[in-house]
């Protein structure tokens, strides 16, 4: 087997950084749509947000993600990329070697599963901050109002103030109350989320960056990556949507109440009070999103990898 290469954990980081600048207004228009209520359509969803945070309300959240999803692609690309030149080291003695389509679904459902470990965490901190729309009610001064909020279990004080002050009071205060298991809340979700949802980001872009490249070419041009890379985006994002309603449900509860009780409870409550149609909201900002995000993961990825590696070899993930 080769050695491990690292420049792949480090292009992945680059690459993931600037997805996140590129499409987290989108994501909290995402989040909103499929964890908030009221706000109809992705176009009023957009209004509102605007209307009553001003600008400041898409970038909410966004300090936390920018430096760990960072790291949270490094560990994927770095895993995907790793992972399939060992598959095709053992199977043809060449970890250059250009994979078969079994090889490249082994190694997108272990950089899937890998994943999670660290994305469970990162998404659910972006989330509990994204999902901070309304302010506590103020009921030290009405006692009768204290029943409803022990009711309800409100599990914060009620100061008048969002629940979290940033990312560390965040997660300090999970680990306060709900322990180390609330930080990987809805992980099984995301687990359901990613590993099929790899499967449709690293395969489409990998033969698509093949099918665009003229042949004789070393590595693909940067217009074929952000091509290649922003469509793959789009179909993993899109199909991937079901799930990740679930996902964003069950790490957006808590943020005032418990709601679910888990994945199957979340999938139940949410088909019965508001039918089938609740599992695709948000696909069409998921999939508009999708392409400009993973178009800069994967051109961020190709650029600073071959600048890594000299520009001497095909810089495939």
């Amino acid at each position: 087997m080769g050695s491990l290469q690292l420049e792949d954990f480090v292009a992945g980081w680059i690459g993931g950084a600037a997805s996140v600048i590129v499409g987290h207004p989108l994501d909290t228009v995402k989040t909103r749509l499929q964890a908030g209520q009221g706000y109809g359509n992705t176009l009023n969803c957009i209004l509102t947000v605007y209307r009553n945070e001003s600008v400041v309300g898409f970038f909410k959240g966004m300090s936390f993600p920018l430096a760990s999803i960072a790291v949270y692609s490094s560990v994927t690309f770095g895993v995907f990329s790793n992972t399939q030149r060992f598959i095709s080291q053992q199977r043809y003695g060449d970890s250059n070697h250009a994979p078969a389509l079994s090889d490249l679904i082994v190694a997108s459902m272990v950089a899937g599963v890998v994943s999670v470990g660290i994305g469970g965490p990162v998404d659910l901190i972006k989330i509990r901050l994204q999902m901070q729309t309304q302010p506590f009610i103020k009921v030290r001064s009405f006692p009768s109002l204290q029943a409803v909020a022990a009711n309800i279990n409100l599990r914060h004080r009620a100061t008048g103030f969002p629940a979290y002050r940033g990312p560390i009071h965040c997660v300090s205060s999970i680990l306060r109350q709900e322990g180390l298991a609330g930080i990987y809340r809805g992980a099984g979700a995301m687990l359901l989320r990613d590993v099929p949802g790899y499967c449709l980001y690293f395969i489409p872009y990998t033969f698509l960056c093949g099918w665009i490249t003229p042949e004789g070419c070393i590595s693909p041009s940067p217009s074929s990556v952000w091509i290649a890379g922003g469509i793959a985006g789009a179909i993993s994002w899109g199909t991937a949507t079901p799930m990740d309603v679930v996902k964003s449900r069950l790490q957006a509860d808590g943020v005032y109440l418990n709601k679910y009780k888990g994945v199957i409870d979340c999938i139940s409550q949410s088909y019965h009070s508001e039918g089938l149609k609740v599992f695709v909201r948000g696909i069409t900002v998921n999939a508009v999103r999708g392409f400009p995000m993973s178009a800069a993961m994967f051109l961020g990825y190709e650029l600073s990898l071959k600048a890594l590696r000299g520009d001497q070899a095909e810089t495939n993930p």
